[in-house]
């Protein structure tokens, strides 16, 4: 008889659930992709109910259920930092009690009645081991040191483990707790430079790629790198731990400048375009800031990285935590740390926490040992053609099957111009679109980047794309040998070959990078096929790929989802499974508008 495993995580941000079935993944989804608000924190009901379906079986046949963190840990942490913060914090205590006397501190009770499983079922991991657990146990390596850095945990912000194939399979190493915290800081820039805390940091990353680090030496006095491996903050400059909305103090607007507003527009020297010398040199701060900032996080992720292989003597370093979403920071570990691989699960923020508290549970728990080998990221849920065709033809649309030809079709319709929406077989794990929930473009024209920004996605004209290559056209990158299998995931921003950006330049970024997807035929058959087809037609297998969204919006996970997304946008075409579909009467669903 199979055992049967469900992880979940939620109520911070990115909930989700993830079924193990005898120790292998059989479905995980994030909650935002079925209740459409994005990095949706709420108990993950659908998500959990989707992943019962689809292995056939009820919350009766599920052996555990484990959470991925500990609550009333987690309690202790607020109460403590409350009293020792006081008074500054009588703002934020009331609010904090309010949330968790309502029904975070009663989670087990709550689990119990939400989900209809049995108490003596129901486990609780440690939200870094979570982590920790996504990272090593999902990876193929035999040893490695495992490095989390997120926001905070229980207490944990940062932690470093050494994972092996023996019991316990991951041993602690060190910690640096809260308040200290990576994650935060680059956070709170976030917030000075105007855009959302747990949504915006991809945006500081890509602006900064148009600054300069001219005020890497001003972040020295923010955080300082200590002997151990660690790192501690001048917390005059932050108020997370006491301010019920903002996590800076005037201290760091004073040393960085007064803060961008939201949607103020950005137009650096690196930018072409027309604007106000005011607003040029504005932007250009604004960019220097958010270099300075990537800098010094790299700086620390060495730090640290140095202190790990000292530790361990591993030859592969798995990350884990929201800072291991940092594609630029990635590269930099691999170009110059100590560790000749590394390795990130495609969903390492707390979505993946679901991932790592299943596979704790299996291995850690139940002593299960570890098989190994390669991680897939089609786990999410697929689209049947029945009711597709069905709604296709109550909403009026014009489709024709293509099937077996879908690759060719495309391939033409991408050369005439046109962009699509590509959506094909299970949805991907984590939140980088793999070809499987993606919006695509002919990479080659110099306009196609502005336009999917500006008029498909209506969000930051200077945020970049990804390319996504197969093939021979993997030889136009520069990837440092211990980045390969970031690679596969778009997990890592890598150099590009001198050319590249005359022939793609929809795909490369301001500084000559490019985060770049080296997609398997045996991974993503489909959409392997089809940047076979566009590389003999161009010499250049390799196309625009960008989640299939539009800003503010979690990706498509559904027919329904697709076809609302499609209408809204300025798509030209929409791929669905086999089903080439054309855009209706523009009278029956005329397309938003650009703000």
């Amino acid at each position: 008889m199979s055992t049967f495993i469900l992880g979940i995580s939620a109520l911070y941000h990115d909930a989700a659930a993830v079924l193990l079935q005898d120790g292998v993944v059989v479905a995980a989804a994030q909650e935002e992709r079925f209740t459409r608000i994005k990095h949706d924190a709420s108990l993950p009901v659908r998500s959990v109910a989707w992943c019962l379906d689809q292995a056939g079986i009820g919350i009766e046949d599920v052996d555990w259920l484990v959470f991925y963190e500990k609550p009333l840990r987690k309690f202790e942490r607020i109460l403590s930092t409350a009293v020792a913060t006081f008074p500054r914090s009588w703002r934020a205590f009331p609010r904090q009690m309010h949330s968790w006397l309502g029904d975070k501190l009663w989670l087990r009770t709550r689990l119990v009645q939400t989900f209809g499983v049995k108490a003596d079922r129901l486990l609780f991991s440690e939200h870094h081991l979570s982590h920790a657990a996504s990272a090593f146990l999902a990876s193929p390596h035999r040893k490695a040191a495992v490095l989390v850095a997120d926001g905070v945990g229980e207490w944990a912000t940062t932690s470093l483990w050494e994972g092996s194939n023996a019991a316990p399979f991951l041993r602690p190493l060190g910690e640096v707790r809260w308040p200290h915290s990576l994650g935060l800081v680059y956070s709170a820039v976030t917030a000075h430079l105007g855009f959302a805390v747990n949504e915006g940091e991809y945006k500081v990353m890509g602006m900064a790629a148009y600054g300069r680090p001219i005020h890497r030496a001003a972040f020295d006095r923010l955080a300082r790198l200590e002997s151990d491996g660690g790192f501690s903050l001048d917390l005059d400059y932050f108020s997370w731990h006491w301010h019920p909305s903002k996590s800076a103090t005037p201290k760091l607007e004073a040393l960085l400048g007064p803060p961008r507003a939201p949607g103020a527009p950005f137009w650096p020297r690196a930018r072409p375009g027309d604007a106000s010398e005011a607003v040029i040199a504005e932007s250009q701060r604004h960019a220097d800031i958010a270099a300075s900032c990537q800098a010094w996080l790299e700086d620390a992720l060495l730090h640290m990285a140095a202190h790990a292989k000292a530790q361990t003597g591993a030859d592969a370093l798995c990350l884990a935590g929201g800072v291991a979403l940092n594609a630029v920071a990635n590269h930099r570990l691999a170009l110059d740390g100590p560790f000749e691989q590394l390795w990130v699960q495609p969903a390492a923020g707390d979505a993946g926490g679901a991932l790592g508290a299943a596979l704790w549970v299996w291995h850690g728990v139940l002593g299960n040992p570890r098989l190994g080998g390669s991680f897939a990221v089609d786990l999410g849920p697929a689209i049947a053609r029945g009711p597709t065709v069905d709604l296709l033809g109550d909403l009026g649309f014009s489709w024709t099957e293509v099937d077996a030809d879908a690759p060719d079709r495309a391939t033409a319709d991408l050369l005439a111009g046109r962009v699509i929406g590509w959506v094909e077989g299970r949805a991907e794990w984590g939140p980088r679109a793999l070809g499987h929930r993606s919006i695509l473009a002919d990479p080659r024209g110099a306009e196609t980047a502005e336009r999917v920004n500006t008029r498909i996605k209506f969000r930051e004209p200077f945020r970049p794309f990804a390319p996504s290559v197969t093939g021979a056209g993997l030889g136009r990158f520069r990837p440092a040998p211990a980045e390969a299998a970031l690679c596969a995931h778009m997990l890592t921003a890598v150099p590009t070959d001198g050319s590249l950006a005359e022939d793609a330049p929809a795909v490369v970024h301001i500084d000559g990078s490019a985060r770049l997807q080296s997609v398997s035929a045996a991974e993503h058959p489909a959409f392997a096929a089809l940047l076979e087809r566009f590389g003999q037609a161009t010499g250049l297998p390799m196309l625009l790929n960008t989640s299939f969204n539009l800003k503010g919006e979690p990706p498509v996970c559904t027919a329904v989802d697709a076809l609302a997304t499609f209408t809204r946008s300025g798509l030209d075409l929409l791929y669905l499974d086999g089903l080439r579909i054309e855009r209706p009467p523009s009278h029956l669903y005329p397309p938003l508008k650009a703000p």
